[in-house]
């Protein structure tokens, strides 16, 4: 999970050596924080988030596929 969202992070932004992407696991649910450049926040989020929501639906679609849940963070 943590490889799909930087490769799809890394993709979207001009300052690709700035992602970073930690994983928190628990028990049944991950929490994956995603951190960019400040001038590359907008990019992630997308016009009125549309870009972030997709990011968690594919996020979901993985994880459903390994019977997990997944939920994506953008930290500022």
């Amino acid at each position: 999970m943590k490889e799909l969202i930087e490769q799809i992070a890394k993709a979207l932004v001009d300052n690709p050596d700035a992602v970073e992407v930690n994983e928190i696991e628990g028990q049944q649910t991950s929490v994956i924080e995603l951190k960019v450049a400040k001038e590359d926040l907008g990019k992630i989020i997308g016009k009125q988030g549309r870009t972030a929501r997709a990011m968690r639906t594919i996020l979901s679609a993985a994880s459903t596929k390994l019977r997990k849940r997944a939920v994506l963070e953008i930290l500022e």
